[in-house]
């Protein structure tokens, strides 16, 4: 296959990339172009312009700043397996970009690109789901920042306009005694996730759990927040049999079915990877606490 004919773009600035998306039409920006290029060469999407972002080195970069973790929406997806801040700072993220498809596409795939594709089974859009990321968005309106819970609107479409670009994720840190795991279940390493589950806990010295986060990729339309099941376990005492109990209610999630996979297995993945998750993340964050004492 081979992609349809477009006008190529290659800005190298911000403002130039803007401006080429305000005026242009039916055109579409590339990050990573490991969505993008399939999507052409099958034909997909059909634009008449395509914006190339490579060359704007202000997109890329990590950086801590106190209680947060600033990512430049360009920075590639194996510069944040390997770097040591992430790892730190956010070892969910680290643990989660394991499972992103292959060393060759993590070379070239970039987190913004990922998050503004917005494919409800990768990991990176769960893990700023898990994380209450900020999204940071630049146009010709100007700057605004979105809430992660706010950002899809719907099945693979984010909450920015067509002249929008995302510029930087901003991830709150957890505090360094908190327990993380991400798991996924999928036909092969490398695929995307049927089910998969984001958790975060802290706990206080008696090991009842202050404060949880969970969050589901690949079971709807977008990565699911698990409200219902963080209260539950606000307060409790963390036990194999209190997570078996709480992970029960994914069961009553709103699930997509497709011809591989119906509806029901993925709830019954849902309890199963929440389960698994919740577990992995206590046990983690009991290390955390013994170790900081």
């Amino acid at each position: 296959m081979k992609p349809p004919p477009f006008s190529y773009h290659d800005p190298a600035t911000l403002e130039q990339a803007v401006e080429l998306l305000a005026t242009l039409d039916n055109a579409k920006a590339l990050a990573g172009g490991q969505s993008l290029m399939p999507m052409l060469n099958m034909r997909f999407v059909l634009p008449d312009h395509v914006v190339d972002l490579n060359r704007i080195a202000e997109l890329a970069g990590i950086t801590r700043r106190g209680d947060t973790l600033e990512i430049g929406a360009m920075t590639r997806q194996r510069d944040l397996e390997f770097s040591a801040e992430v790892a730190q700072a956010c070892p969910l993220m680290s643990e989660a970009l394991t499972y992103v498809g292959h060393r060759q596409t993590r070379n070239r795939g970039t987190i913004g690109g990922s998050l503004c594709h917005l494919d409800p089974a990768a990991e990176l859009p769960t893990v700023a789901a898990a994380l209450d990321a900020i999204i940071e968005v630049v146009g010709p309106e100007g700057r605004r920042s979105i809430p992660f819970a706010e950002f899809p609107v719907g099945y693979m479409t984010p909450s920015i306009d067509f002249a929008e670009l995302v510029t930087r994720i901003t991830v709150p840190v957890w505090p360094a005694d908190a327990g993380h795991s991400f798991v996924e279940f999928s036909r092969r390493h490398g695929d995307f996730a049927i089910v998969s589950a984001a958790v975060m806990l802290l706990l206080d010295d008696a090991g009842r759990i202050t404060r949880a986060a969970l969050a589901l990729g690949g079971v709807g339309a977008v990565p699911l927040r698990m409200s219902v099941v963080e209260a539950a376990l606000v307060g409790e005492v963390g036990s194999p049999e209190l997570f078996r109990r709480v992970a029960e209610m994914c069961r009553t999630v709103e699930a997509v079915g497709d011809v591989y996979v119906p509806a029901s297995y993925r709830q019954h993945l849902a309890c199963v990877m929440s389960r698994r998750a919740l577990d992995t993340a206590f046990a983690r964050a009991g290390r955390s606490a013994a170790a900081l004492n």
